[in-house]
Order: C-alpha cells, then sequence, then structure tokens
C-alpha cells in the first residue's frame, strides 16, 4: 500500500457541496486536493483562496497538465458523463456526485470508461454510512420486524431559492440536470431503502407536480416502489419545505414489518439522533426502550459523520486496490427507479423498472 498521499482534483464548482467536501477532505492526511477546475472564474478565484490549490478554467486542461490519483465531479449531471470518461482514460479514478447523470444512459458511459480502463467508480450515498441507518440494517437482518411489507421515505429539502443563490441555478433546467427532486434527492433514499433491504425494485407509480412555472423541473413528487419480495415503499421528495422548517429538511424513513417496526427523523449533519424500534416480543417491546438514542461526533462537512467515514472508505480502496461498497451499478439501479417514476407520471399506469 503506497504511503505517498493520493493527489486529488475537483471538476465543477457551480455546486452546493464541493466547499462541504472540503471540511472532510483537510481532515484526511492521505489525500492532496491539488487542484479545482470551474468555467466560471469568480467562483474558481474564490475557491482556491480559500483552499490554495491550482486553478483552471477547463477540467481538460486540469487532467492534462495534473498527476491526478482521483477526481471529485460536481458538474451539471449532464455533463458528468463527457468528464468522467475522459479522466478514466487518463487512468485517474472517480467520484461521481450523486445521481452521476442526468440519464441512466450517462452512468452506463461512465461504467464502461471505468472498467475499460481499470479506475474505480464510485458515488456518495453516504447515508449508508450513518450509524442509526447501519443499526436499521443490523435490526432487519436480526428479524425484529419479521417480513417487510411496508416503507416510508420523505425528504423536503429546501427551496428552489437555494439553488440559485448557491450558483447552482442549472439544477432547476432539465436538460443539464435530468429533473427535480426525485431525480437529484429521491435517489438518496431509493438507494437506502435498495441496501436496507437487500432487494431490488420491480415497478413503480409515480406522480409529480409543478408549483413553480419558470423551471421545467417538479417541484414535488411521489411514487409507489414495489420491490421483487413484495414490500411496498411510499416516496415523498420535494423542494416545497417551508424556509423556517428546522435545518431546511425534513426528512423521515420507516418500516413495517409483521412483527415490528422502525421509524428515524434524521437531521443528517445532526449530532443527536433517536431511533425508533417496536417489536412484539423482547426488549424493544416495552415503552422504555423503544427510543434509541446515538450520540455522534460533531463533524463539519457533507453528510457529517457518515460524509467523512465514506470518503475514508474511498481512500482505503483506492490505496487497497478494492472495490468500494458503494458502486456505479448502485447509482444506476438507483436512476432506473426515478426514470420509472417519471415514465410512470407521464404514462399514468404502472411502469417496470429495468432487471
Amino acid at each position: 500500500m503506497s504511503t505517498e498521499p493520493l493527489r486529488l482534483g475537483i471538476i465543477g464548482l457551480a455546486h452546493l457541496h464541493p466547499r462541504c467536501y472540503m471540511s472532510h477532505l483537510l481532515t484526511l492526511p492521505e489525500v492532496k486536493v491539488v487542484a479545482a477546475a470551474e468555467q466560471e472564474n469568480s467562483l474558481l478565484e474564490l475557491f482556491v483562496r480559500d483552499f490554495p490549490m491550482d486553478g483552471y478554467g477547463g477540467w481538460r486542461e486540469m487532467i492534462e497538465e495534473q498527476k491526478l490519483d482521483l477526481a471529485l465531479i460536481f458538474l451539471p449531471h449532464a455533463l458528468c458523463p463527457e468528464a468522467a470518461a475522459a479522466c478514466a482514460e487518463r487512468g485517474i479514478h472517480l467520484l461521481v456526485e450523486k445521481p452521476m447523470a442526468a440519464t441512466s444512459r450517462g452512468i452506463q458511459r461512465m461504467m464502461a470508461a471505468a472498467e475499460a480502463n481499470k479506475v474505480l467508480l464510485t458515488a456518495p450515498y453516504v447515508w449508508r454510512y450513518h450509524p442509526v441507518a447501519r443499526r436499521m440494517k443490523e435490526l432487519i437482518r436480526e428479524g425484529i420486524l419479521g417480513e417487510v411489507v411496508a416503507l416510508t421515505g420523505r425528504c423536503a429539502a429546501g427551496r428552489l431559492h437555494r439553488y440559485l443563490e448557491g450558483h447552482a441555478g442549472w439544477m432547476l433546467t432539465r436538460a443539464l440536470s435530468g429533473g427535480g427532486p426525485m431525480h437529484n434527492l429521491g435517489v438518496h433514499w431509493i438507494d437506502l431503502f435498495r441496501w436496507l433491504l437487500e432487494d431490488e425494485a420491480v415497478e413503480v407509480v409515480g406522480r409529480t407536480l409543478k408549483v413553480n412555472p419558470q423551471f421545467d423541473i417538479e417541484d414535488h413528487s411521489n411514487a409507489l416502489v414495489q420491490f421483487s419480495r413484495g414490500a411496498l415503499l411510499d416516496l415523498d421528495i420535494s423542494y416545497t419545505v417551508p424556509d423556517s422548517f428546522p435545518f431546511g429538511r425534513d426528512l423521515f424513513l420507516s418500516l413495517r414489518g409483521t412483527r415490528g417496526c422502525l421509524s428515524w427523523s434524521p437531521s443528517f449533519e445532526g449530532i443527536h439522533e433517536t431511533l425508533f424500534v417496536c417489536c412484539n416480543e423482547g426488549e424493544f417491546s416495552r415503552p422504555e426502550n423503544q427510543q434509541v438514542a446515538f450520540d455522534l461526533p460533531a463533524c463539519l462537512g457533507y453528510g457529517g459523520q457518515a460524509g467523512l467515514d465514506y470518503l475514508k472508505m474511498v481512500v482505503h480502496c483506492l490505496k487497497s486496490r478494492v472495490e468500494p461498497s458503494i458502486t456505479a451499478r448502485d447509482g444506476l439501479k438507483a436512476l432506473q427507479i426515478v426514470e420509472a417514476i417519471y415514465l410512470s407520471a407521464q404514462s399514468r399506469r404502472t411502469e417496470p423498472v429495468p432487471a
């Protein structure tokens, strides 16, 4: 295993997350962020002022001049596949911000380039690394819930103006983003429920709602997703939470089975979390044991401790040359489900998810 720090480059700064990732990356001695590329000069100047590194007006110039081990890509979703494929051809490993692309075909292009050039390709579905989510998975495997029959996921994360204020207005244009909240946020919950259930979705019913006519994405979306073993997931994904809502996000997950249930209202970057666990038998049948508390270390940066642990996993995989626990296939499956939801919203019919 090499002891030299991994050389990282950031592609795209017109996004809400690059600065959040820097809070994590600066704490990792195994990595060194050496360059950033962004065509909007004002964004680039501010970024390299705050985080001293080389700056480039174009990512092609950056990957030609810099000897990079890993590229973190935060471009508009429609532009990610081209940049990722070019990096892969130069042997640069890839972390592509979810949902990775505007279409599943774009992810498949990245996967083909990564496989052909033997580079790592991963997406930051960081919720899998949250201690509460990991405990939920343990309880499901232990059979606390019995057969899982019903799931709920709600993610309402801020109004549209946060993208305009964050220099990411492209997120509100379907041709660049691929879609609205279901495309950008729904993939998080879709991936998490796939991981928790260890099962795949087979069909969906979707509906969307527009509130702001000046943008061509939906503001709100709902979906009913059926998994192969029968569990039904109800998704409520939206950009319509009030500005005054705590932390700017209304988040909720629940799973109900034939013997018990779990529910959690995450605060994302919070340090105090509570998981409700109820079961017909055993310790969780008693009310005094049903509120399970988690005290997490304070951690700045995207996703808090979960985001940091995800990045540590990526670094370990690069150093050890092993496959990451979250692969491009996971990104592909999540986006295929989103595309089926959008198709159902148009057709007004139940639509299958590609096998």
